[in-house]
C-alpha cells in the first residue's frame, strides 16, 4: 500500500462542494482517505487577482503506482472541469501530489516531492495539521520546521 499526499484546491463555483466532489472521486478512482485536515481559506498565490482558495489537504492509502495516481488526479481534474489556461490561474479544481511514500523522483510531468511545498503557507498549514513531524525527503526538515521558516506570509485561515 502507498501513502500519498495530495493537496486538493478550489476557487471557482462553489469551492466547497468542489473539495467535497473532488474527495469522493478521490475516494472512487484512486484509493482510500485515511486522513484529512481542515479546510482553509488562503489568499490566492502568484496571479493575486482572482478569488480567494479552499485548500485541504488528504492523506489517501493507494494501490497504485505514482505516475498510474498522477493520472487518475488528471483525469478527475478533467472530469470535474478544469481547464488549464495561464499558470495559477483560477481553478474549478486542482490536485498536486506533496508526497508519495518517501519517493523522491525528478520525471517530466511528476517531480516529488512537489517542489515548492516549502515556499507556500497554504500547503504547509494544512499538511502541519497532519503531520508536523513528517521530514521532507529532500530538504531533511520536519514540516513544523518548514513552516517556522517559510518566506510565504499570504493569509491562510481554518474556516
Amino acid at each position: 500500500m502507498n501513502k500519498t499526499y495530495l493537496l486538493l484546491g478550489s476557487n471557482l463555483g462553489n469551492p466547497l462542494l468542489k473539495l467535497r466532489k473532488c474527495r469522493e472521486m478521490i475516494s472512487k478512482h484512486i484509493g482510500l482517505i485515511s486522513r484529512q485536515s481542515g479546510i482553509y481559506y488562503t489568499s490566492p498565490w502568484g496571479m493575486t487577482d482572482q478569488p480567494y482558495f479552499l485548500n485541504q489537504v488528504i492523506i489517501v492509502e493507494t494501490l497504485h503506482a505514482a505516475p498510474d495516481t498522477l493520472h487518475a488526479i488528471l483525469d478527475i481534474e478533467k472530469k470535474m472541469g478544469r481547464v488549464r489556461t495561464v499558470k495559477n490561474a483560477p481553478r474549478t479544481i486542482d490536485i498536486d501530489i506533496l508526497f508519495f511514500n518517501k519517493t523522491v523522483s525528478d520525471q517530466n510531468q511528476l517531480i516529488l516531492p512537489h517542489p515548492r511545498i516549502q515556499n507556500r503557507r497554504f500547503v504547509l498549514v494544512p499538511l502541519h495539521e497532519l503531520s508536523p513531524n513528517l521530514v521532507h525527503p529532500v530538504l531533511k526538515k520536519t514540516i513544523h520546521q518548514l513552516l517556522r521558516v517559510c518566506p510565504d506570509k499570504l493569509a491562510v485561515k481554518k474556516i
